[in-house]
């Protein structure tokens, strides 16, 4: 035993030594390099540069200036994760420190909770004493007293307060039970002489079939053309106004466009968007959400959820979760902490797409109806024209019983197959499932607004088919471009496709 611990106290100290001798050789092999020998490195210079040429010098020079910027980078670099870590450990203590005094707070919270019990027990007691099965009682009382006075959501109740007594029914006279056509035609007069906003009849009737469609609508195009005006005069037709929501470049969630619950204050931060989408779940009419500028921000990001549940074909699934539990103080309308999105609600977006803006993904525009607004209209002098009286039961009857009284016959369906047909092999774009869906609704309903198939043929297919060659790179397919204007006009008759022509002829131009 003592000659093993002789032999292990001389291990470790041939050990340490060891190490110190290399710590040692360490630093003397740093300060010859960095500070002893640097006379020596001069005078090495000085005899050596006896023999330089001018190419010499000129390369001792460069290779100079790159070992003096190395080793600045290298100390300047050095320095600066120092600065950092230290500026993290100075936070990180900041951060301890502030948790220790939040832990601090809360415990004299607890501390005046229990006073204030204890003071409330007193009075009690003094005021002739109680049982246990009274304090219990009391308790629950003061319990659900609490629960009762606390409001989440205080603009959604204002809302309930003021459907509360109202008469939501809508009154429809003989004068507002029109047909399609003449709603349009009714609408164009309106804005025209109550709004001097002028519209042209075949962006109104694409207006209603798109909202036969889909419930979200794109209207796009340049800048002051009237897309924001369109659903504005809207709302202002059927006696509802449409709620404006300026989109953000900064929204990156649905939070920043519903709102959220503050789990500090258990308050929900409402949005003007949510009060406008709480308050359809009260009215009988049309109601129009106007999301300006929609491509500010990535609308796949912020819309997302919206985007997915009304593709389900029960609509009394579009639930859309506003917070986690419910409260009995909640807002009538939220069930669970779920607000059903109503069938009579449309949203509409207004695009503007230049630099400024994001790219429509086809996940967006798949869904919607898409809206092109290049142009004003000319002026119209139309004699003064009240709004309507409509409600959405009435409209929904009048856009259902139009598409079931204008389907798109055999002939035409086989052209636009042949259509699909051709842009499937050429371009790699095909009509799926669910824009044939939509095509099946928008051109029966842009008929019974008056219009004609080819003319509805010729929008739809332009904005949501031949919209995707966008993508692709047509310097490439000009030949493609060219065989498929000539294929639309042997298949539809010439120049009955004027949007579809002129919009594939732009692309040749820019390719």
């Amino acid at each position: 035993m003592v000659e093993f611990s002789r032999y292990y106290i001389e291990f470790l100290r041939i050990f340490f030594s060891n190490i110190w001798l290399f710590l040692k050789r360490l630093w003397e092999a740093f300060s010859n390099a960095l500070f002893y020998d640097i006379k020596g490195y001069f005078e090495y210079l000085i005899n050596s540069s006896n023999k330089f040429g001018w190419l010499d010098w000129i390369c001792e020079v460069i290779v100079m200036i790159i070992n003096v910027g190395f080793f600045t980078f290298l100390i300047l670099r050095i320095i600066q994760l120092c600065r950092r870590y230290i500026r993290f450990t100075k936070k990180e203590v900041e951060k301890d420190s502030l948790l220790e005094e939040i832990s601090m707070l809360n415990a004299k919270n607890a501390e005046l909770v229990d006073e204030k019990n204890k003071i409330l027990a007193m009075k009690v007691a003094g005021s002739g004493g109680y049982h246990q099965e009274e304090e219990e009682v009391i308790a629950d009382k003061s319990s659900a007293s609490k629960v009762s006075g606390d409001v989440r959501f205080t603009k959604l109740i204002k809302v309930d307060e003021e459907y509360k007594n109202e008469i939501t029914a809508i009154m429809m006279t003989p004068e507002d039970m029109i047909t399609l056509p003449d709603l349009v035609q009714r609408f164009i007069k309106f804005s025209a002489s109550q709004l001097h906003l002028y519209y042209d009849e075949k962006v109104i009737r694409s207006y209603f079939a798109g909202m036969a469609t889909s419930k979200i609508l794109i209207l796009q195009g340049i800048s002051g053309t009237g897309k924001t005006s369109l659903p504005y005069a809207m709302g202002k037709f059927f006696k509802n106004d449409a709620d404006i929501i300026s989109v953000q470049p900064s929204w990156r969630d649905r939070a920043e466009m519903m709102g959220y619950l503050n789990e500090f204050t258990k308050k929900f931060n409402e949005t003007d968007f949510l009060k406008a989408l709480y308050k359809a779940t009260y009215r009988e009419d049309m109601n129009f959400i106007i999301l300006d500028e929609m491509n500010l921000a990535r609308i796949e990001y912020y819309f997302a959820e919206f985007l997915s549940i009304m593709e389900m074909p029960n609509v009394n699934e579009w639930k859309i979760d506003v917070v986690p539990d419910s409260w009995p103080t909640d807002p009538v309308n939220i069930k669970e902490g779920k607000i059903l999105v109503p069938q009579n609600i449309w949203f509409i977006g207004t695009a503007n797409r230049d630099d400024s803006t994001f790219t429509i993904t086809d996940k967006v525009y798949d869904r919607a109806v898409t809206i092109e607004i290049n142009y004003r209209a000319e002026f119209i002098d139309a004699p003064y024209t009240d709004a309507v009286d409509m409600s959405y039961d009435y409209l929904e009857h009048l856009f259902q019983e139009g598409i079931k009284s204008n389907p798109i016959d055999n002939k035409l369906m086989d052209k636009i197959l042949k259509v699909d047909e051709f842009v499937s092999k050429n371009f790699k774009v095909t009509f799926g499932n669910r824009i044939m869906k939509q095509l099946r609704s928008f051109v029966p309903a842009y008929v019974a607004c008056g219009g004609k198939d080819i003319e509805a043929l010729d929008i739809f297919i332009t904005y949501k088919i031949f919209r995707k060659f966008e993508n692709l790179n047509i310097s490439f397919l000009q030949q493609e471009v060219s065989q498929l204007i000539t294929l639309l006009d042997k298949l539809f008759g010439k120049g009955s496709f004027p949007v579809a022509t002129n919009y594939l002829l732009d692309l040749l131009k820019t390719a």
